[in-house]
């Protein structure tokens, strides 16, 4: 993946290159006769290793690059892209995006963010660390982590495979108002996928781990026997009856909890109505000890921007405090849709946690399953089966049946549901073993009850 020629390592230079490139399109833009414009270039580059049974069985390097224009005439608005950067083929981009946008119909809500919420000076996050790997090594990490599954005990009879996945990339954002900035980024991961039993008990899973810095991946070993260890937990599972119990999401479950908040109350939702949560600012949505921070700011986090999609500064801020929202997910067209300004969140949240403030530093999952007493630990959700005009929320589960707050054995063939309005007020506890997926983070979650369809 390294190569010393390549110039994607000079990323200092590269930056540079890709500003002029920027101020030349909109200079274009200008010039063909656009109102407003704006223009990203990137660049990034991929390796991603997969082996099983000890041996490699793919590898895959990736190179991407691409220019994109955006112009407007007036809020008539076109867009073209090119993954060629020389001057003829950026005047013919520039000329295409030009075209769209003088024969398309007027939006009253199209238009730039206003240039005092741009982004104009701006942190550095610590978010690019490339790691020094070819496809040798890591494949090499990867049967480490599988050899270290198979090694953990002989019912651990075969897997999916391991992989190890690294990428960097950098890009520069532009706009006619004043906006002009980029960064190098990076991403890294490991994972393997054990499988335990024979025959009709085999029983799979899986467990991975993810960083910004590869030092901070957990190692092979511990990767491929935590991963065992999953797998051959799930070994004799067995439905239950149906009834309504305690549900406690497992913590990198229950960041799709607060992920279907955020989906919830997005802009693109809200002002297409297609949200069970519309008009809900400053309303009770989540159970009163619960509140839901933001902070784009944590120096080398996974969620961490100093700016958004659209150049606009993000916001450090509580979206909701005791249970009450206080803010929605907006980008600009969006926040225009709704008569609103935008939070900052064009592209996404970033560094969202849910926290509660009953949880205690000793509240892990073994202090969550006491708090239960009896009801279903939910390790695995199976389909989409989530409504978001309704909240309406039905999906297949695996587990683990709990009683007297201890695990008594796995629990598959299930379908676990409600209405996420409910579910959402109905939280009684977030546990303390806060795990983090992409740009959000929660404990664990315990909803008092939910049905459950089984036996």
């Amino acid at each position: 993946m390294n190569n010393p020629s390549d110039d994607f390592l000079d990323i200092p230079t590269q930056q540079a290159r890709f500003r002029d490139l920027v101020t030349d399109a909109l200079r274009r833009a200008r010039e063909a006769g656009a109102t407003d414009a704006a223009v990203e270039i990137s660049e990034s580059r991929g390796l991603s290793v997969a082996a099983r049974q000890r041996t490699i069985e793919t590898i895959e390097q990736t190179r991407d690059r691409s220019l994109a224009v955006t112009v407007f005439a007036g809020q008539r608005r076109g867009s073209a892209s090119t993954s060629d950067f020389s001057g003829d083929a950026l005047q013919r981009t520039v000329d295409a995006a030009w075209h769209i946008a003088r024969y398309t119909a007027e939006d009253p809500a199209a238009g730039l963010p206003e240039a005092d919420l741009l982004a104009l000076d701006y942190p550095d996050l610590d978010l690019h660390h490339p790691w020094a790997i070819d496809a040798a090594g890591a494949a090499r990490l990867a049967i480490q982590a599988e050899r270290a599954a198979l090694a953990v005990s002989p019912e651990i009879t075969n897997t999916e495979g391991a992989s190890v996945d690294t990428m960097e990339g950098h890009f520069v954002l532009g706009n006619s108002r004043g906006f002009l900035g980029g960064y190098p980024y990076s991403r890294h991961s490991l994972s393997v996928a054990p499988i335990a039993g024979r025959g009709d008990g085999m029983q799979r899973d899986f467990w991975y781990s993810s960083a910004r810095r590869a030092e901070d991946l957990a190692s092979p070993v511990e990767v491929g026997r935590y991963a065992a260890g999953r797998a051959l937990s799930r070994l004799g599972a067995r439905p239950v009856r149906t009834g309504r119990f305690p549900v406690l999401f497992e913590a990198p479950l229950a960041v799709g909890l607060l992920g279907a908040l955020v989906q919830a109350t997005s802009g693109g939702a809200l002002y297409r109505k297609t949200s069970f949560l519309l008009d809900s600012l400053g309303k009770p949505v989540l159970a009163d000890h619960l509140d839901v921070i933001e902070n784009p700011y944590i120096p080398g986090a996974q969620g961490s921007s100093p700016f958004d999609a659209e150049g606009v500064r993000p916001q450090a801020r509580r979206v909701v405090g005791q249970g009450v929202l206080q803010g929605y997910f907006l980008s600009t067209y969006t926040a225009r849709k709704l008569g609103m300004t935008t939070t900052g969140n064009a592209g996404g949240s970033h560094n969202l946690s849910l926290c509660s403030r009953l949880t205690r530093p000793d509240d892990d999952l073994d202090a969550m399953l006491r708090k239960m007493d009896t009801g279903l630990l939910v390790t695995e959700l199976i389909g989409q089966g989530v409504n978001y005009v309704t909240g309406d929320y039905s999906r297949g589960a695996f587990g683990y049946w709990v009683q007297g707050g201890v695990i008594r054995h796995p629990v598959q063939e299930i379908t676990i549901a409600g209405n996420l309005a409910d579910m959402f007020r109905s939280i009684v506890a977030i546990g303390a073993d806060v795990y983090a997926r992409g740009a959000k983070s929660t404990g664990s979650i315990l909803i008092d009850q939910m049905a459950i369809a089984g036996q």
